[in-house]
């Protein structure tokens, strides 16, 4: 596994990309679909990726922080 990988796990990483992922993708899917469960038509696929974006987002960028700061 390579050391930028190593990151992706980390508690604090994970801890943080789940916080954004929560915060963002609530934000993102009530601007996209908020009609849609107003209505009882959500489309489940979508709000699950709204939700995982932001979390690779910010898993990505922690973790690249991370091991430019090892080098």
């Amino acid at each position: 596994m390579s050391q930028l990988t190593e990151f992706f796990i980390q508690p604090q990483v994970v801890k943080r990309a789940f916080i954004v992922a929560i915060i963002v993708g609530t934000i993102l899917n009530i601007i996209n679909q908020g009609e849609n469960f107003l209505n009882q038509s959500v489309v489940w696929w979508k709000v699950i990726l709204t939700y995982m974006v932001p979390y690779c987002v910010s898993t990505y960028s922690s973790a690249a922080e991370r091991s430019k700061k090892c080098h």
